[in-house]
């Protein structure tokens, strides 16, 4: 039933989603989409980094994690607040 897309069928969806959202948002949106996968492509790039590296022998002999400020968004200035990183609690 749906078994291809072909270019009549693309065009008519990008007709629809410039109709829907309007040519100005488009950029907007596209920008943030891409910041969007930046941000998790550096987030899985970390997190494979994290992995691979070889775990401490002494656990207690770690130093604290540094206290981190969460941004906020543009404008909001009100939101910023610093925070402490959950630490691991298991047991090995």
């Amino acid at each position: 039933m749906f078994g291809r897309l072909g270019a009549p069928e693309i065009i008519l969806i990008l007709i629809v989603v410039v109709l829907l959202f309007g040519a100005k948002k488009l950029p907007d949106m596209a920008r943030s989409l891409g910041k969007s996968a930046r941000i998790l492509k550096s987030e899985a790039k970390a997190m494979k980094s994290e992995g691979q590296q070889p775990a401490p022998a002494d656990p207690s002999a770690e130093q604290p994690p540094a206290q981190r400020t969460i941004q906020s968004a543009p404008g909001d200035v009100s939101s910023a607040r610093p925070v402490t990183e959950p630490t691991d609690t298991t047991q090995r």
